[in-house]
């Protein structure tokens, strides 16, 4: 996300992520932020815990749209935001450079917009976007 800032600098924000040490500088810049506990891939059990934190967030918030740059809590708020109406969009980690990650395989039918970092991924996966690398 550091490196989509001219983008999401422009626009009213909210933050939702696990607390580490990267994430930790939202305090700093006093960024608004939600804190869920972290969700590892395929924690179904953490999965199903945050699912209604995910949920109290969006009706919260009542965001116009969701950005996602991956794994966590996407799918949690790639299906609510589907269910609410809400644009999702996502952009596929740059490691995924033959195949969607299983989040991002997941996500693909349900995201409004699905960015992949990988020109080649646009013919596997026609919905995709390419629009470069985020570097």
């Amino acid at each position: 996300m550091k490196d989509i800032e001219p983008f999401w600098s422009q626009h009213e924000r909210v933050w939702v992520t696990d607390f580490k040490q990267d994430t930790s500088l939202l305090i700093e810049l006093e960024e608004s932020v939600y804190w869920l506990s972290y969700q590892g891939p395929r924690d179904w059990m953490r999965f199903c815990l945050n699912f209604p934190k995910v949920l109290r967030v969006l009706m919260v918030e009542r965001p116009d749209m969701v950005v996602s740059t991956g794994a966590n809590v996407a799918v949690n708020f790639a299906l609510l935001c589907k269910l609410l109406g809400i644009r999702f969009m996502y952009i596929e980690s740059i490691s995924r450079s033959d195949e969607l990650s299983l989040s991002g395989k997941i996500i693909y039918p349900l995201a409004d917009e699905f960015y992949v970092q990988w020109q080649n991924l646009t013919s596997k996966y026609p919905k995709a976007i390419f629009r470069g690398t985020v570097t």
